[in-house]
């Protein structure tokens, strides 16, 4: 069977995900087009192709026990010097992305690794390209804002054309927000 890259990530969803990925292509980001707009849970990692039922049924389990929650983006940020990267900020919904991470990387669980970097969830919109098309990113997007309520991530496989493809959504448990101790209890997140 070989071996596959996957990928776990939150999509950014429509309008703002094609959006920014029109926006990404046009900073001369070749990747663009080949790359959906996400925040990262998971960085590309090889694995076993055998191992995929093994994986999605850990996601499953993540995810079960994951709830929905508000995801907010606003302004830019950049990881330069130490990596080409220009993005758009997670400022709402950083916690529970470091979380689900946590969870999808659990050293008990198929998809075990450590990263290269400390973790920060983040939206790339520019990646590897010349200086100028990097410092333009960071500059046209810094008012950017968005906001959705995220209900799930999805199992991503990188194919050999380089292009990213969706193998399995993960939905969350539950539309309900559990009740926090001496709160009152609330229904499903309303959407935004």
């Amino acid at each position: 069977m070989g071996t596959v890259t996957i990928g776990v990530s939150i999509a950014v969803p429509e309008p703002h995900g094609s959006l920014l990925q029109e926006r990404r292509a046009g900073f001369g980001d070749a990747a663009a087009h080949a790359i959906p707009t996400h925040v990262t849970l998971l960085p590309p990692t090889e694995v076993d192709a055998a191992a995929l039922p093994a994986i999605e049924a850990h996601l499953a389990e993540v995810a079960a026990a994951g709830r929905p929650f508000p995801m907010r983006l606003s302004g830019t940020g950049t990881f330069r010097p130490l990596s080409p990267v220009v993005y758009v900020q997670v400022v709402e919904g950083a916690e529970a992305c470091t979380w689900l991470q946590k969870q999808v990387r659990d050293a008990s669980g198929p998809v075990a690794r450590e990263l290269h970097f400390p973790y920060h969830p983040h939206v790339t919109v520019a990646h590897g390209i010349a200086e100028e098309a990097m410092d333009r990113a960071y500059e046209e997007l810094a008012g950017y804002e968005a906001e959705w309520p995220c209900t799930g991530f999805a199992l991503y496989e990188q194919g050999a054309d380089g292009v990213w493809r969706k193998l399995r959504e993960f939905p969350f448990g539950s539309a309900v927000v559990p009740p926090q101790a001496g709160s009152v209890e609330r229904g499903p997140l309303p959407a935004r």
